[in-house]
């Protein structure tokens, strides 16, 4: 059973922040996932994903908000969420959350592991450690 959290305002705040991002610059083909990352100072970073014709080169939402935030200076992180956009072709109205890939969980905990991550779990929004996601994280680590 993973060990959830609820989520808190501020928590759906940054939900908002990663809709506002793809809302904005969806592009089919190109855009469909937005993320937010808050820090410990308060800050709040966006980006979408961008999508290769090679997918294996596609780089995920969570990658480019790690990227952006660091770029602008903050290195640490709070909470992390993605969402995604829907298709012209599906009959869905709004962004839902999605939980990150395998690749994005290891890249997540490699920058914070003590990063938490809004995930829909059991028909719900919650929120939880990285390291719930990942157990067993590899490592470089020699010792």
């Amino acid at each position: 059973m993973l060990k959830v959290r609820p989520l808190e305002d501020r928590d759906y705040e940054l939900i908002k922040e990663a809709e506002k991002v793809i809302e904005k610059n969806y592009r089919y083909g190109r855009h469909h996932i937005g993320a937010a990352v808050r820090t410990p100072s308060g800050n709040v970073f966006s980006a979408v994903h961008v999508e290769a014709n090679v997918g294996r080169i596609t780089v995920c939402g969570e990658a480019m908000v790690i990227g952006k935030s660091i770029s602008e200076g903050d290195h640490d992180f709070e909470t992390i969420v993605a969402v995604a956009h829907p298709h012209p072709h599906e009959d869905i109205e709004k962004c839902w959350v999605v939980a990150p890939c395998g690749m994005c969980r290891e890249l997540i905990s490699d920058y914070g592991k003590n990063t938490d991550v809004i995930i829909p779990y059991n028909g719900k929004l919650v929120k939880c450690n990285v390291m719930r996601l990942l157990p067993e994280k590899y490592t470089s680590d020699l010792h």
